[in-house]
């Protein structure tokens, strides 16, 4: 009787496994696609996250899911690691209360809560940053659509500093250059906070966030200290142009930084 019993547990457990997966694989197909080939558009998505936070691991592996199958269509990828979770157990070695005071500047101009994960893109937009449907709702809608002002950047290594010459054209006359260097990847072992015991894998890590009034001409050069641990294999250079009245980006680009020796 009781091997009875235990044979209709196992066939229940074997039937409910096999009914989450099929849910699963139902939700998998129904994702809608990200169409990339009928517009101009592009997307800067701003991840506000920290290891202390335990709803933040699933978004950043999303939005690392989302940079693989973009390619190499205009979409970019900055993770700001804030500061105000290391009080709570776990200081994040990528936290910055730079980035803490950005997201609390966009904050004012959503007249949202600050929280972790939020995504922002092109500074119009805010959302969960673990929202799978509204992130790719509104991929689709940014990168079909228009993008008149452009940005184009170089970058090369002198000793410890980075010369970064940029030329925009059709953007404001008042916005800003921002320039992100950053890290594509790390990993990092949790040992206190709400992710304790964990081992995180991060990627597209802001390391460094420089602003500069763009030149009446929309081109010119400024120069970036390069941060502790630059690696030419390893970062790379986002910059984008932003109007610091609304948050609203205009344009961005990418470009990676060749070695000192390859510069010459």
């Amino acid at each position: 009787m009781k091997m009875l019993k235990l044979s209709a547990i196992c066939a229940a457990v074997v039937l409910l496994l096999t009914s989450a997966a099929y849910v699963d694989r139902q939700h998998l197909s129904k994702r809608k696609p990200m169409n990339f080939d009928s517009g101009k558009g592009f997307a800067v998505l701003e991840l506000f996250t920290s290891e202390g936070c335990s709803s933040c691991p699933p978004a950043e592996a999303l939005l690392e899911r989302i940079q693989k199958e973009a390619g190499d269509k205009p979409v970019y990828i900055l993770a700001y690691h804030v500061d105000y979770w290391n009080r709570l157990g776990w200081k994040d070695v990528f936290s910055s209360p730079e980035f803490s005071k950005r997201q609390y500047w966009y904050n004012r101009k959503f007249t949202s809560e600050v929280y972790t994960p939020q995504l922002i893109v092109n500074g119009k937009t805010e959302f969960v940053g673990s929202d799978e449907e509204q992130i790719r709702n509104t991929l689709t809608a940014t990168l079909n659509g228009t993008a008149t002002p452009t940005l184009s950047l170089q970058a090369h290594q002198v000793g410890k500093n980075l010369n970064v010459t940029y030329r925009s054209e059709g953007g404001s006359a008042q916005s800003n250059l921002v320039l992100a260097l950053v890290q594509k990847h790390a990993v990092s072992i949790v040992k206190a906070g709400e992710n304790e015991g964990r081992t995180l894998t991060h990627a597209q890590i802001v390391k460094q966030l420089s602003t500069f009034s763009l030149s009446p001409g929309g081109k010119g050069c400024e120069t970036v200290a390069l941060p502790t641990g630059f690696d030419t294999q390893k970062w790379e250079l986002i910059g984008f142009i932003q109007k610091p009245d609304t948050g609203e980006i205009l344009a961005a680009t990418k470009t990676s930084v060749p070695s000192p020796s390859a510069s010459l």
